[in-house]
């Protein structure tokens, strides 16, 4: 008899094929170009517009939808890519409802947003699907730069120091570029290789070389690379993961969240990916919210998001949360972790139900668990890495560290929020400070 949402343990090829491929298809559909045209037209194209305020990238939003309501979505896309590089992949992961389509004029006054996220998608797919880079590099410069991490901080940083002529060697420990787009991001919102296919694109720039499998603290020193490279750009975003620090957490059916997602982003056969029928999640970001939806669309029968504070204090936005919800996700809020139970693997995990200042109400809950997965936060790893500040490399202004010659962005840098559009600003401000380094227009 073959596997069902009903069979215990954790196992594969819970689903028929044909339910895998109808659950991951694309999250939200691309518009076509009439729906385009019609979505723009909403658009009041205010002079002082609240959304390129609320965009950490700071596109000029009114000007693209604008162009893409006059029939020229490419110019709409040279707009956008101008600011952001990827803004392919932000338009699909972005939490445009807290950002720009929140305070969208349409939203405060209509409750309905111009569909800006979209639009986005729209313009850049137009210009990605006709194999079109709309930027030329400059004559080369000469000066040689390394770029530590190809995740969206450093490929942002990466191809803007290309298009202004210098060159570029771009690591990453990874045996694909991308970072979090390429193996952190639910499968669900990056459809058809998309991740990697903007990678590809962006390097037609030219001027960058990649190398792979090269990880900073194993065979790649900062001292190294400052003493080869004019310029130094980290962008190694968290390697490492938060543990409960409860007894039994090495039981078989308890792994990291992050690990699960790039599993399933990596595997080209959904049905020979094993899950269970009673899964836990335990965090409220958006790396937790993933693993639960992603894990009820691979069949588990039961899933349970859980996490310490209120819905309110959650880092998902609450978007996601409802998403999750409408996927069969159960969420439990005000509780957290206290045992794991089982004879050499998981077999329920025991919860204490805590007050806002997370202090024990003296209530708990066990939840059966074939599967746990964490998703309380990522650390970050290496070492002769410059000074920190709440355990991430400290950075002043656009991304300097504490050693000369050397910038930081994304997720390894102290401030900021951790989301794509972020660490693409970050490593496209930091670009521009390289850049007026190296040409003297700032000192080092």
């Amino acid at each position: 008899m073959s596997p069902s949402p009903l069979t215990p343990g954790v196992t594969a090829a819970r689903l028929a094929p044909d339910e895998y491929a109808e659950n991951f298809t694309d999250l939200h559909a691309p518009l076509d170009p009439h729906e385009a045209v019609v979505a723009a037209d909403r658009c009041y194209f205010c002079h002082d517009a609240p959304c390129m305020t609320a965009c950490p990238t700071s596109i000029d939003i009114p000007l693209f939808i604008r162009q893409i309501a006059t029939g020229t979505p490419e110019a709409a896309a040279e707009t956008i890519l101008d600011q952001n590089i990827l803004g392919g992949m932000c338009a699909r992961v972005c939490p445009t409802e807290t950002l720009c389509e929140e305070v969208c004029v349409r939203e405060v006054a209509e409750g309905k947003p111009v569909e800006i996220g979209r639009l986005q998608r729209y313009a850049t797919d137009t210009v990605m699907a006709r194999n079109i880079h709309p930027f030329t590099r400059a004559e080369a410069t000469g000066r040689r730069v390394a770029v530590v991490g190809a995740g969206p901080a450093g490929l942002a940083c990466a191809h803007r120091l290309a298009l202004y002529g210098h060159e570029v060697t771009l690591y990453d420990a990874r045996p694909k570029p991308g970072g979090l787009n390429e193996y952190g991001i639910a499968a669900y919102k990056s459809t058809d290789n998309f991740a990697a296919r903007e990678v590809d694109w962006l390097l037609q720039i030219g001027g960058i070389t990649l190398e792979t499998g090269q990880r900073l603290g194993d065979g790649l020193s900062l001292d190294s690379l400052r003493d080869s490279f004019d310029a130094v750009f980290l962008g190694i975003g968290l390697g490492g993961v938060n543990a409960l620090g409860l007894e039994g957490e090495d039981r078989d059916g308890l792994r990291d969240a992050v690990d699960f997602i790039a599993e399933l982003r990596q595997s080209s056969d959904l049905t020979g990916l094993p899950i269970g029928r009673d899964v836990v999640v335990i965090g409220g970001g958006m790396t937790a919210v993933d693993a639960a939806v992603q894990a009820k669309l691979l069949g588990a029968l039961n899933v349970t998001l859980v996490y310490r504070r209120g819905r309110d204090r959650m880092n998902a936005s609450r978007y996601e949360q409802d998403l999750a919800a409408s996927k069969g996700v159960r969420i439990v809020t005000n509780a957290q972790p206290v045992a794991i139970h089982g004879n050499g693997a998981v077999r329920e995990i025991e919860f204490a139900y805590t007050d806002d200042a997370l202090t024990p109400t003296g209530d708990t809950l066990r939840l059966p668990a074939d599967q746990v997965f964490k998703a309380i936060g990522q650390t970050l790893t290496g070492d002769g890495l410059p000074a920190l500040e709440s355990r991430k490399i400290a950075v002043t202004g656009p991304g300097r560290t504490s050693v000369k010659g050397v910038w930081a962005g994304g997720d390894c840098a102290s401030g900021g929020d951790d989301l794509t559009v972020t660490a693409v600003a970050e490593g496209r401000d930091a670009a521009e400070d390289i850049h007026a380094a190296l040409t003297g227009a700032k000192e080092a």
